[in-house]
Order: structure tokens, then sequence, then C-alpha cells
């Protein structure tokens, strides 16, 4: 018997501006986004600080004297300046001991609280701290959440990876290499494509070799207990090894194959027995996304005056190239008013989790339909 195909996305959100705006706020900041790496943005130390771009919302990430931190809009209590100034899409990093407006020089602690209102008398400095947004840590990535107030536990986003990836060390793992992009399609183009495998024998030649049953449609393929390579391979770089050893902890069976996990709604975890690629799509309109590839390596490995990622990086600026060229084919192809609706093919079945991800945060079903939204363990079933 022949599968039915089932339908993707409505195609405006994937290429209406006013979709997006209505996504963006509703979805994108009321949800635990991934801004990176703790340690690239300064926040193992204390007394630092971090100025991060999330959809377009510039946010104030600090570490206090206690390494703890807090994350509140850069936003001045007082008339709205900004604290600091962003410097595009690139974080700002410094140390810091408290926060002062340029323009009046209100002066906030890193918690956010109200130290100094110079020539102003305030009676309530508690009623003037800066406005939070939530913040916490796993796998030593930071997670900020624009509205807290309606936050699930960060568990629940990060769930899953935690279960698939746990003899990873991900905690402990230091960035070894950084491969940045900018490519021209909706950040959910972006995730659809990195959800399924159907698409890696045509698209993903050199992958494909190394990884057979990659070729066949990836239908089959067990994430949870990871992929095998092609007889005497057990990493991702263009030989399939490495001089490098496998990460510490790693079961037997995960020293030869490859691991992939999503935590929605911007960071792809791809897992090799000797290096992690952390994905950080950063959307910044409703056809453009910004990713940022980290490759991440033991500690010891990276120390080492030998250390050289490139076979690696190498592989996966391939692969990555590769990826975004149809992913922006696909966008453009969906601007299209020859495009109407897309379909997903059975073998696709895990880029259903887009749907099911999305739609009950926009409150649709089909596009048009309302639908209550799913608990955390629904959301998750079934998700690799």
């Amino acid at each position: 018997m022949v599968e039915s195909l089932q339908a993707a996305l409505p195609k405006e959100l994937y290429v209406d501006r006013d979709a997006w705006a209505h996504e963006r706020e509703v979805v994108l900041l009321g949800e635990w986004f991934c801004v990176g790496r703790r340690d690239d943005l300064g926040l193992d130390d204390p007394g630092r600080l971090a100025v991060v771009d999330v959809v377009g919302e510039s946010v104030i990430v600090t570490s206090d004297e206690e390494r703890r931190l807090h994350a509140a809009y850069n936003v001045c209590r007082h008339r709205g300046s900004q604290l600091v100034e962003p410097s595009g899409d690139e974080p700002v990093l410094c140390a810091a001991s408290a926060i002062r407006c340029p323009y009046h020089s209100w002066t906030y602690a890193l918690d956010g609280s109200l130290l100094r209102a110079p020539h102003a008398e305030i009676d309530d400095p508690e009623a003037f701290r800066l406005n939070a947004v939530g913040v916490e840590s796993w796998g030593g990535f930071v997670f900020v959440h624009l509205t807290p107030g309606s936050a699930v536990p960060l568990d629940d986003t990060v769930g899953n990876a935690s279960r698939t990836l746990a003899n990873y060390g991900l905690d402990d793992l230091v960035t070894g290499s950084v491969l940045t992009y900018e490519v021209a399609a909706n950040y959910k183009v972006v995730l659809e494509n990195y959800n399924e495998c159907y698409h890696c024998g045509p698209v993903h030649p050199e992958l494909t070799r190394l990884v057979p049953s990659f070729g066949g449609g990836g239908r089959d393929i067990d994430w949870d207990g990871g992929v095998p390579h092609r007889d005497g391979a057990w990493t991702f770089t263009l030989t399939g090894t490495t001089d490098r050893r496998p990460l510490p902890g790693l079961s037997e069976t995960e020293r030869v194959r490859h691991k992939g996990d999503l935590v929605y709604p911007n960071l792809m975890l791809s897992a090799s027995a000797d290096h992690v690629a952390a994905f950080v799509l950063l959307p910044t309109a409703v056809d453009r996304t910004t990713i940022v590839c980290s490759l991440l390596f033991d500690a010891d490995e990276v120390a080492s005056p030998s250390f050289d990622p490139s076979d690696a990086r190498d592989l996966w600026d391939l692969v990555n190239r590769q990826d975004w060229a149809v992913c922006e084919s696909v966008q453009r192809g969906m601007s299209s008013r020859g495009y109407t609706q897309g379909w997903f093919a059975p073998m696709e079945d895990w880029s259903l989790d887009i749907r099911r991800w999305l739609l009950p945060r926009l409150g649709r079903r089909d596009g048009s339909a309302p639908l209550e939204r799913e608990d955390a363990t629904a959301r998750r079933e079934g998700a690799r």
C-alpha cells in the first residue's frame, strides 16, 4: 500500500511578513531561545556582560560575582535609552561591575536592580529594576526567555536532547572552530531540512558515502540509537577518521555512530564521536536566518599544541553550504505564485515535528482551525 502525502505548513508561514511578525511575537519571543555557548559569551567568568540579539530584541545577559546568570531587556527604566549599544548581529562582550545608562547615568547592578539615579529621589528602587528576561543554561548553552512569566521549565524544552546526548559531556566541551552563514531562507525551512534525510542522497554525495544509510531516504534511521558509518569510518570528517580521541564517557556504539537532536526553536545538535556540531539559528526576517555553527571538542584536545579541527571543519562547511543552497532554493520557490502548498512524503515524518511544535503555539490546526497547545510530554513524543 502506498502511504499518502501529508500537508506541510501553510505557505504564508514561510513568506508573509505579517504572519512572520505574529509568529515572532507569540512563538519565538515566547519560548526558550538559545543565544550561544556560555564560555564563548564570556559568561563562565564572574563580572561579565554580553549583549545579544533575540529576533530583533536587544538583551543584556550578565554573570555576577558568584557566576549566577541574569538577563534583562537592554532598556533603561528612566527614558528608554539602550544601556549598551548593540553591534548588529554580533554579541557585545565585556567585563562589568555595574551597568550605567549613557543618557542620564542611571546605574544598575548586574542583577538588574537600580543602584543610582542621579538628582532623583526614588522611594522604591525595586520598582525601577530592569525588565527581567528569563535566563538558564544547559549543556554549556545559554537560553533566554523574553516572556518569563509564561515560561515552562527549560528541562521540558531540552528533555529529549538531555537523554539522547547524555554521554557527550556537552557542558565541558569547548569551541574549536566557528562557521557563520547568512542564509536567505526562513528558519523553519532550515529546521525542516535538518529534520529529514530524504534529501541526503541527491544533495550530499560525500556525506552519504560516509553514512550509507543517509542515501536511502532516511526513513528507518534510529536517531536515538545512533547512525552507523561505513566500514572503517567512525566520525564526521572527510575521511571518516581523525587523530583525535573519542569523547570520554561515550558508549561503545556512540564511539562509532552519529547522533542528532533538535531543540526548538533554534538549536540543532549533531554529535560525532570526537566532536559535536552545534547550530544556533538566529532568524532576522521572514526570509533571512543567520546560522552560527560551532564545532565543540574535548577541552584537552583544543588545548593541545597540535590541535587542528580542519578535518571536521572542511566536511561540515561542505555539507552546510549544500544544505543552505537547497534551503535558499526552497525559499525562492515558496515565494513564487506557482507555489500554493508543500507536502511531506512518508520518509519525511520527522519534518512533521515542525507542525506538531509550531501550530499549537499559533493556535492553529491546519492553518485556520484553532488548536489547544499540547503539553510538554505530547510535544516530545516521537521527537528525535
